[in-house]
């Protein structure tokens, strides 16, 4: 992939950031960084400018559906892909009234996962 497209994962589960990271990687995506709670993701999306995030929903400090609305507040052109075992239709519909451009319910496959980066990023 010529054009690297920068990535920043957020989940406050180390095993599943790992998870991501790995399939991501695999496929020439770059991992710019590492959010354990919404919070923290803030802030290093207004310093990294990612183009896009995995958001976890469930954190501590501050959850997935605020985290979201900030992100976009403050790097409107982030794609936001919620990644959550919280799959009921509540938390989507919040979760795509947030911002987010899609919802991954936990556990995922690898071909999820990318597909929907992909289609966040227009990427073929």
């Amino acid at each position: 992939m010529a054009d690297k497209k920068k990535v920043l994962i957020v989940d406050d589960s180390g095993y599943m950031r790992q998870v991501i990271r790995r399939h991501l990687e695999s496929k020439g995506f770059e991992v710019a960084g590492e959010a354990t709670d919404g919070n923290e993701v803030v802030e290093m999306a207004t310093t990294l400018q990612p183009d896009l995030i995995t958001m976890d929903l469930s954190m501590k400090n501050l959850g997935g559906i605020e985290a979201t609305k900030l992100v976009k507040a403050a790097v409107p052109n982030a794609k936001v892909i919620v990644v959550s075992a919280l799959g009921e239709s509540r938390f989507i519909k919040e979760a795509v009234a947030a911002g987010a451009h899609d919802f991954i319910i936990k556990p995922f496959t690898e071909d999820r996962l990318i597909s929907s980066v992909k289609s966040a990023l227009k990427m073929t």
